[in-house]
């Protein structure tokens, strides 16, 4: 396909998320069976102009004072990849195959019009009713945080040091030229353009002998916070698939015992492919049961408690950029309640002494300081780790990263724009008792 078909294709796709309002992934895949001569190289660069078209999905249609699909995609032709009119007009020529040639006012807006007066979430690309939360985040900060959560992001490695060395890894894997995460001790990167292909980590030999996982180096840092010890009892309380798990697992170099569940036993599907291919044998999984009763061998056992918490996933808009706009005000409110209820429920499962690591990929206030904040109400015999120390688990790095991230009273925030990673909150929370 020549890149003008390209071009069109993905108009055509955002229509169909827009019209029929399914995720961008279901509809990509929907385009791909009907067009099957479209091959691997085609789909890759269909993606990415979809991808980020989302992204830039406001500021886009703030630039071409119109919302239809072809709006969208013209404008992020110019927000995110810098064509001048002139090349955007080479791809929409109306040749055939190719989107119809620019209207004088499409040509007149991309060489003139600027989003220098738009309002925050138009600039920041995220949604006007999630305006207020973002101010009280990030200030008057939180036009150049949207940005950057509307950027793209790299593909992350964790390495698993119960198998290899993070030299050793590098290694294996130099065909696809990774290099070393800025923070985590245990992450490697690999940055893609724009139009790349991911490259097939699964079918890695590195993979498949379980020397990595694809995580995040926000994730891998939440994971390294929580401190988890050699010897420990620790519980995954919101476990899923397994990805901090694992992580927590590699901490523990498999001495202790390490209890995972969640709510949803559909979730925990993949851990136990996982839990082998990584060698982790200190990972109990335990099913949860309709009465909630699982836990209840555990409570007042547990030396450490991570809550991976369920939340709005703000801080993975670089991922997953169509969710930011299927969000609704009452998922947040939702995810609010859950929180609060995990949270009560890992204290019942600690002994005196012991710790809670509350994480979330959200950059929105009330689901990090404010819960934790609520938390302490609730629960008065509990007080926050100083976000100083958790952050001496980087060694040199900390006072670097220290200074990177958002730190208060609560705990730690890090964000694309701050630390390069997705956008994570971290609280260590002990049990005074």
């Amino acid at each position: 396909m020549t890149p003008a078909a390209r071009l069109a294709a993905a108009i055509e796709i955002i229509g169909s998320i827009e019209q029929d309002r399914v995720p961008a992934a279901d509809a990509l895949k929907e385009w791909g069976r009907a067009h099957r001569f479209a091959g691997s190289g085609d789909r890759a660069g269909i993606a990415g102009l979809v991808y980020d078209a989302l992204r830039r999905k406001a500021s886009s249609t703030f630039l071409m004072d119109a919302a239809t699909p072809r709006a969208i995609l013209l404008g992020m032709l110019r927000r995110e990849r810098a064509l001048s009119t002139e090349a955007i007009a080479a791809l929409a020529d109306g040749s055939r195959h190719a989107p119809e040639p620019l209207r004088d006012d499409e040509r007149r807006r991309l060489d003139h019009e600027t989003i220098a007066q738009a309002p925050a979430w138009v600039a920041g690309d995220y949604p006007e009713w999630l305006d207020p939360q973002m101010r009280t985040s990030f200030g008057d900060e939180r036009v150049a945080e949207g940005a950057a959560l509307a950027s793209r992001a790299p593909l992350d490695l964790r390495v698993n040091t119960l198998k290899a060395t993070r030299t050793e890894a590098q290694a294996a894997l130099a065909d696809l030229a990774p290099v070393p995460t800025p923070w985590s001790p245990d992450g490697l990167r690999i940055v893609l353009s724009p139009d790349a292909r991911s490259p097939g980590i699964h079918a890695e030999a590195a993979f498949i002998k379980g020397m990595v996982e694809v995580q995040d180096e926000g994730s891998q840092l939440a994971a390294l916070f929580a401190g988890a010890q050699p010897g420990e009892q620790a519980l995954d309380l919101c476990a899923g698939a397994g990805g901090k798990t694992l992580a927590l697992a590699a901490a523990m170099q498999n001495k202790g015992q390490l209890y995972a569940t969640d709510s949803d036993k559909r979730r925990l599907a993949p851990i136990y492919e996982r839990i082998e291919r990584a060698g982790a044998r200190n990972v109990q999984v335990i099913a949860p049961r309709r009465d909630g009763g699982e836990l209840a061998a555990l409570a007042g056992r547990c030396d450490l408690v991570v809550i991976d918490a369920p939340c709005s996933g703000t801080g993975a808009w670089r991922r997953n950029p169509d969710a930011k706009w299927r969000m609704r005000p009452g998922a947040l409110e939702q995810r609010l309640r859950q929180q609060a209820e995990v949270l009560d429920r890992a204290a019942a499962a600690l002994k005196p002494g012991g710790r809670i690591a509350y994480i979330t990929c959200s950059v929105l206030a009330a689901e990090n300081g404010a819960q934790v904040a609520a938390f302490l109400t609730r629960q008065p015999g509990f007080c926050v780790v100083l976000p100083e120390l958790v952050i001496g688990a980087l060694g040199e790095a900390a006072p670097a990263f220290q200074a990177a991230a958002l730190v208060d009273a609560q705990g730690l925030l890090m964000t694309p724009r701050r630390t390069g990673t997705d956008g994570f909150f971290v609280s260590v929370l002990r049990h005074q008792g």
